[in-house]
């Protein structure tokens, strides 16, 4: 009788039990997206971005380069946004992906980096800040969407890693990241050469910028530029605007009662109480 009454329960908690993975395509997040759509939501949809970054090493040092575009979706949000980020005198760093995530990853770094120089009394090091960045967005298995392109000079010479969402990261003489990728690798594959001059490397981002302007709708605007040599940094921001606005053509205004109009109402409001409050600046 006990054996029996044992093997009901265990029948009973089995379905209530998580079933151990053995490997393959897993598709548990079909059915709760069926039973989503059931109650009445919608299934979650992958997120759309788009950027160009890239850099390069150079014969003095790093250049890297971003486009200036913010989508949100099929919306530009921000036509001349920035996208080269500060992490210490000596360490700048490029981010596509969630603009959020970009923006608070490299602030975060950026104090580490900064606590880091204190604590030591020595400048911070490009591989340093590539170890605390991968290690940040591995333990969070690419939930943070940041992919990165990192770039700085320290007392071994110009450093250039790209850094991939899910942590990890590659050291190369020349790196693009982001939706535009491609047509900006094309540029460096058919023009890089080693100990690049500083003009040529700067002309050279900036047509691989513009590769991605113009063949990626997620990519626009402007081109701008960071150039890392030994003790300096010249971040050059707008270095050249790739998409002039330009005129418009035709007279788009109509006169009054173009458009009928089916019914006017006018309400005068009355003003209770009026209150002024100081904004927070910290």
């Amino acid at each position: 009788m006990r054996l029996q009454v044992t093997q009901a329960v265990s029948k009973m908690a089995t379905p209530l039990l998580a079933e151990s993975s053995t490997g393959g395509f897993v598709f548990e997040n079909v059915r709760r997206n069926v039973m989503l759509e059931k109650t009445g939501f919608k299934s979650p949809t992958a997120r759309k971005t788009g950027t160009t970054i890239c850099g390069v090493v150079f014969k003095d040092g790093v250049i890297l380069g971003a486009d200036t575009r913010a989508t949100e979706d099929t919306i530009v949000a921000d036509k001349n946004c920035s996208k080269i980020h500060y992490l210490a005198p000596n360490i700048y760093c490029c981010g596509a992906g969630t603009a959020a995530d970009t923006e608070m990853t490299t602030q975060l770094i950026s104090s580490n980096l900064e606590l880091h120089s204190l604590s030591t009394g020595r400048e911070a090091r490009v591989v340093t800040a590539n170890r605390l960045l991968k290690q940040k967005l591995f333990r969070y298995q690419g939930y943070i969407g940041a992919a990165l392109v990192l770039g700085g000079v320290d007392y071994l010479g110009p450093h250039l890693y790209s850094i991939y969402p899910h942590g990890s990261t590659n050291k190369l003489p020349y790196a693009t990241m982001g939706s535009g990728s491609l047509a900006a690798m094309s540029v460096f594959e058919d023009r890089y050469r080693v100990d690049m001059e500083e003009e040529e490397a700067k002309q050279l981002v900036r047509d691989a910028i513009a590769g991605g302007i113009f063949n990626d709708l997620g990519s626009g605007t402007n081109v701008d530029l960071c150039v890392i040599k030994k003790g300096t940094v010249d971040y050059l921001r707008p270095y050249d605007e790739a998409n002039v606005k330009g005129v418009r053509q035709g007279d788009y205004r109509y006169k009054r009662g173009t458009t009928g109009v089916l019914t006017k109402e006018v309400r005068s409001l009355e003003v209770i109480d009026t209150a002024v409050e100081a904004m927070e600046t910290s």
